[in-house]
Formats: C-alpha cells, structure tokens, sequence
C-alpha cells in the first residue's frame, strides 16, 4: 500500500512522474497508478506531463499585468497584433509572421514586456522569393530585431513571378517569429477571446 499522502505529496507538490514516484517506493509503475486510481488522484494529460519534464520550475514566462499608460499600450498592442496577425491554428506555438520589421519586433517587445520572454528563446522562420539573396536578408532581419542567425530556421524559398505589389513589399522576405510555448499560446488566444 502507498499511503495517499505520499502520493499527493510526490505527484502534486513536487510534480515527480508516477515512474519517479514508482522508483521512489520500490514500486511498480503498476502499483502507483492502481493507488491513484483508488484515491481518485487525477493524473496529467501526456501533454501536461511533457510539458512539466521540460519545464520543471513551471512556466518559462511570467504574465506581469499592465500597471503604467505605456505597459497598457505594449499590452493594446500586443494583443491586437496577434488577433489580427498571430496565428491560433498552432496549438503549441506562438506563431506571428509578417513582412514588415517593426511588426515583428514590437510583438517581441510585447511578450519580453508584458510575458517576460527572453530574446534569446524566440526562433525565427524567414521565406523568401528565389530572387533575393538569402545572406542580405538574413543579415537585414538579425540587425534589425537584434538576434542571432542560429535563431532561425532554415529558410524557404518560393519560386518568384508575378507575384505584384506583395513582391515589392517583401524586399527582405517574410518572417515568421515562433515561440514554442503552449501554455503561452492558451493563454494569448483567451486573452484575445477577452477583448473580441
């Protein structure tokens, strides 16, 4: 028998998976989920566990409420940007591509700001048309939202033709910011549900 108490104390408190808690007690894995089961412990979703193996001090990120006019601006801002721009088919990511270098980087400002992101967390994807040279936009994009080249996938080419003035518009190509964080991603589409 596995005393209830361990197990809460294990599983909720110190977040340990049931094989951890298995090896913990000498156990079977067997044995711990016949013992929560009869506890009615309720277990993690696969999707919960993972999430909690890599991150196991919680969230990378820290949701710091708008407390001054400019915060609530970035914060406007931000959100509007991803109702309008972001891509919510994702559900693991936070996905928000364009071709204008401002977009980009006042949504990075907005999750460094607002959700307390590193830069350095952010990946980047870059498409450009087969015309452009791949080395002057790549060099373009990292001045200009100050990031690494190793923070971008690799790119994608499209073919180029007569694509009109969406071609003269994505001089520098189009650029994708990802940050792969699902409970982020929740978190933005209710806060966008919250304002629509």
């Amino acid at each position: 028998m596995i005393p209830k108490g361990i197990l809460k104390k294990y599983y909720i408190r110190e977040r340990k998976s049931m094989q951890e808690i298995a090896e913990l007690q000498k156990c079977s894995l067997h044995k711990v989920a016949y013992w929560m089961t009869f506890y009615q412990i309720e277990r993690r979703s696969k999707s919960d566990a993972v999430y909690l193996k890599n991150n196991p001090n919680g969230d990378p990120f820290k949701f710091k409420f708008p407390r001054s006019m400019q915060d609530a601006k970035i914060f406007g801002y931000g959100i509007g940007l991803y109702a309008g721009e972001g891509t919510k088919a994702d559900k693991t990511s936070v996905r928000l591509g364009n071709t204008n270098p401002a977009i980009i980087f006042n949504f990075m400002h907005f999750l460094e700001n607002i959700f307390k992101v590193q830069r350095k967390d952010f990946k980047f994807g870059l498409q450009l048309f087969t015309d452009i040279k791949e080395d002057v936009a790549l060099d373009f994009w990292c001045k200009y939202l100050k990031v690494k080249g190793t923070q971008f996938y690799k790119t994608t080419f499209t073919k180029s033709g007569s694509m009109g003035t969406y071609r003269k518009k994505s001089e520098f190509g189009v650029v994708t910011l990802y940050y792969h964080n699902k409970h982020l991603r929740d978190m933005l589409c209710g806060l966008v549900q919250n304002f629509k």
